[in-house]
């Protein structure tokens, strides 16, 4: 059943088209995720189909029945209250039923009230609605849900101003969840959630009824709770059935495909150019009638688009101008207390050199801050600590604070590295994609994306050994996050990075350190390593097979694997039908064509023998002669007429 569908969907902000001619349908129950570079419009068409943002043309249908809930990245709340009295605003409907069922219970006390009746039906009505939208659990639930989202008693009755972004979207997103909308439409949900948040998000998601649409650059997150991709690029929407990981797949069989039949047009096109170089080379009127022909065929012709590239990437690499010695950092027994509130003791790490540490632990516990002291950016509160010969660190700050926002681009740039010309540097900055009058810019205008670009330019040009790195794929799109990963990969450095992006904790670390108030605690492996072994992959696992159970029954899914088999290889066998009819009638057109080149070419003898003046004489000859052409031109129209009928199939 469609619920929210799309036509001709455009938005241009005046010149600058951002999409154009848009076509979805997004039917009950589907868990889209839409992915495409930063800059192509995701958050835009979310803000169109939420009714924030008006499209310049199209037409866009929702169902009178349904309401939506939209999480924005930003602008979340204003004005005074406490976090609980935010959320409980989330549940007046629950609140105002419970005062209606007051007033009613009130009213159906007097069984001689002349509305008794109608007031004992409407009780019954509301009570079962009561029921049926969680009355007797909202409490427990608001309560459980606040606490997941890192809002404690404490948290709880602090004042909204006081919040800092990450604080504001983490509870906008708990109102929301909690108001249990018809569609969910959630864009960047997961940028402030530690990981203990996202994986409880997503096991919330999983048993989410209603329909799914988030914007997001977690791989991970996206491959657990989408069954459908909308790929935005290049001004254009494509949609896939699957995950992310299956999209991944399909998009390049697709593109793969549309080269492929790219290049066979292409090449069909040479083979007919030619072939009308060729008639109208022998100078004949029957030829030059064919090759007028197969021109006008050429002209009608639907040319297939080629395939386009994907976006540029940016250009990205780390080398140290000098090694570090063999141990790059010893601390024992770091402390660090804000305002008499701890956040860690007892912290003790060796880091050697060319090692790959990423550090985890929950949000608020003082991963930025330990960064810090370890660089000696701050000072602990107890604890020693040695940093090794010859180590350069190298920072990334996850909050851009070392930019100074009222530079240029390049004015940024050109203070950190001012031996380099403006042309250099220009050039350097073209490789992290921001070209022509980009580089005038003011820090304070970019997006989260250009600003991270930027540091990591900053970064990329310090030749540190030692790259310390807090959050470094954080406001990145999903092509850049890569970029990112392979040049950690390619670096012989050493990593120290503060990171919640499963998919780089699954790629780049020997060893992961969780950050908790008494210490660190190692994991010599990677995250499905880490999952493992403390015991937090179990608990997905279980999910998983509730939620399988929960779904079919043991007889449904064999009965469901076996039609999946079965119509597999019925896909199979006609594929293979199909592939090998095609093979059979291009031996036809090819054979068709070695004949029609041969005849032509005998044509072309006998017209010109018949053109020399000696033959002119010989009146039986001439006869035979003029037969002979007869069947070969009547033979090579219908090889023409074969020819173009395989052609059409």
């Amino acid at each position: 059943m469609i619920i929210i569908s799309g036509k001709d969907i455009s938005k241009a902000y005046g010149t600058d088209i951002i999409f154009e001619d848009v076509c979805f349908g997004v039917e009950k129950g589907d868990r889209i995720g839409m992915v495409g570079a930063n800059g192509t419009g995701k958050s835009t068409l979310l803000g169109i189909i939420a009714g924030d943002i008006e499209a310049t043309s199209g037409d866009l249908y929702i169902r009178n029945d349904i309401n939506i809930g939209y999480l924005r990245q930003q602008n979340h709340f204003g004005g005074s209250g406490t976090v609980r009295e935010q959320a409980e605003k989330s549940l007046k409907h629950m609140f105002d039923m419970e005062k209606e069922l007051e007033r009613l219970q009130l009213a159906i006390a007097d069984h001689e009230s002349a509305s008794f009746d109608r007031d004992l039906e409407e009780y019954t009505r509301l009570i079962e609605e009561y029921e049926k939208k969680g009355g007797y659990t909202y409490k427990s639930e608001l309560e459980a849900m606040l606490v997941h989202m890192g809002f404690d008693e404490e948290a709880q009755n602090k004042e909204i101003s006081k919040l800092s972004g990450g604080e504001r979207t983490r509870l906008a997103l708990s109102c929301l969840l909690l108001s249990k909308p018809d569609v969910l439409i959630l864009d960047e949900p997961t940028n402030h959630l530690d990981l203990r948040m996202l994986e409880w998000l997503e096991s919330y998601l999983d048993g989410y009824k209603g329909t799914l649409m988030v914007v997001s650059h977690d791989r991970y997150f996206l491959d657990r709770i989408t069954n459908r991709i909308f790929d935005l690029g290049g001004g254009t929407l494509e949609a896939y059935t699957g995950n992310y990981s299956e999209f991944l797949v399909k998009r390049e069989e697709r593109l793969e495909a549309m080269r492929r039949e790219y290049e066979k047009q292409q090449a069909e096109i040479a083979r007919q150019e030619e072939m009308i170089r060729r008639f109208k080379q022998h100078g004949t009127e029957h030829l030059a009638k064919r090759a007028a022909s197969r021109e006008k065929r050429l002209a009608m012709l639907e040319l297939k688009e080629k395939p386009k590239l994907r976006q540029n990437k940016m250009k990205l690499s780390f080398e140290a101008d000098f090694k570090s010695g063999g141990e790059v950092l010893e601390a024992e027994d770091l402390s660090k207390s804000f305002g008499g509130r701890k956040l860690f003791d007892h912290v003790g790490l060796l880091l050697r050199k060319g090692e790959r540490v990423c550090i985890i632990g929950d949000n608020g516990i003082g991963k930025t801050t330990l960064l810090k002291i370890l660089m000696g950016l701050e000072k602990p509160d107890d604890g020693y600590l040695r940093t090794g010969y010859n180590v350069e660190f190298g920072y990334y700050d996850q909050g851009q604070l070392l930019l100074d926002e009222n530079e240029t681009v390049l004015g940024e740039m050109k203070n950190a590295y001012h031996l380099y010309t403006d042309t250099e540097m220009r050039s350097l900055l073209g490789r992290f994609l921001f070209t022509g009058d980009d580089v005038f810019k003011q820090v304070k205008d970019l997006s989260g994306g250009e600003k991270a670009k930027l540091s990591l330019l900053k970064l990329m040009l310090s030749g540190a050994n030692t790259l310390v790195l807090d959050e470094p794929t954080n406001h990145l799109d999903i092509e850049s996050k890569e970029v990112v990963e392979e040049a950690l990969m390619e670096f012989e450095g050493t990593l120290l990075i503060v990171s919640h992006d499963r998919y780089l904790l699954n790629l780049i670390p020997d060893r992961i350190l969780e950050l908790t108030e008494h210490g660190l605690v190692e994991y010599k492996g990677k995250f499905d390593y880490y999952l493992e072994k403390s015991g937090r992959g179990a608990g997905r696992e279980a999910d998983g097979e509730a939620v399988k159970q929960k779904g079919r029954s043991e007889a449904e899914e064999l009965e469901l694997t076996r039609r999946l088999v079965t119509d597999s290889e019925a896909r199979r066998k006609a594929g293979k039908q199909q592939e090998a009819e095609q093979r059979r009638r291009e031996r036809r057109a090819e054979a068709a064509e070695n004949r029609i080149h041969e005849i032509e070419c005998e044509i072309a003898d006998i017209q010109d023998e018949m053109a020399l003046p000696e033959n002119s004489t010989d009146i039986e000859w001439m006869r035979e002669r003029s037969t002979r052409l007869a069947e070969l031109e009547a033979e090579v129209t219908r090889l023409y007429d074969e020819w173009m009928e395989l052609q059409q199939q």
